[in-house]
């Protein structure tokens, strides 16, 4: 079965961190571009970060640049977002998704997505 599982999402204080992971299974995530986005409620999803095979590219929405990483690690099939200095706006439902080919894209282009795990940032 092919599937992505996010884990790591929870209740967070503000300014505090918490590091998201998206692990693959029944597929590899070698030479494809991987991005992480959320949805936070009533709003529509929004794209975070996104990064290419080996780290070559990395993109980052103007909201959390400065503040998130993306990172992967292709021996674990695992790819890694690093949230710093959380703010209560960050609250939302967090998603990876992988896309077929080795190239960032609007949500609409990734083929593999995962359940999404939950961020709460509040004291």
């Amino acid at each position: 079965q092919l599937q992505l599982v996010e884990s790591g999402g929870g209740l967070v204080q503000p300014g505090g961190s918490q590091r998201l992971s998206c692990a693959a299974s029944g597929f590899s995530l070698d030479y494809r571009a991987i991005g992480w986005f959320r949805q936070a409620p009533g709003k529509e999803r929004e794209g975070l970060a996104c990064i290419t095979e080996g780290g070559a590219s990395t993109t980052y929405v103007d909201s959390v640049k400065g503040r998130f990483t993306i990172s992967r690690d292709n021996a674990k099939n695992t790819v890694y977002l690093q949230m710093n200095s959380l703010k209560p706006e960050d609250t939302a439902v967090y998603y990876c998704a992988a896309r077929a080919i080795n190239l960032c894209g609007p949500s609409t282009a990734y083929l593999y997505w995962g359940q999404g795990t939950q961020v709460t940032v509040s004291s």
